[in-house]
């Protein structure tokens, strides 16, 4: 869980970029999802614009929402038809079968 002051920093940070995925009239579809979930991954967060066209099924926070119970982030931010999504990189463990010692 992060705390409010966290997410007060991440918004600061994506604010000012531009959208990284645009959702357009299908919606918000599993192609997308999958393409969220990849730059989650290589970027830790993601800014989505919902064209008005995705928006005649859904509103944007319903759409965020599903986002992130998709790709297993949080929502950072959601303004207008604009969604910012945040997912910590995993640290990769070095030794994935530690030996125990003195058994």
């Amino acid at each position: 869980m992060t705390t409010l002051s966290t997410r007060k920093a991440k918004r600061g940070k994506t604010s000012l970029g531009k959208p990284t995925i645009w959702i357009g009239k299908k919606g918000s579809t599993d192609l997308i999802m999958k393409e969220i979930s990849k730059y989650l991954d290589a970027r830790k967060s993601v800014k989505v614009k919902i064209l008005k066209s995705a928006l005649l099924r859904e509103k944007a926070e319903e759409i965020a929402q599903k986002a992130a119970k998709a790709t297993g982030s949080m929502i950072v931010q959601v303004r207008g038809h604009t969604f910012t999504l945040y997912k910590p990189k995993k640290i990769k463990s070095h030794n994935p079968n530690p030996k125990k010692i003195g058994s």
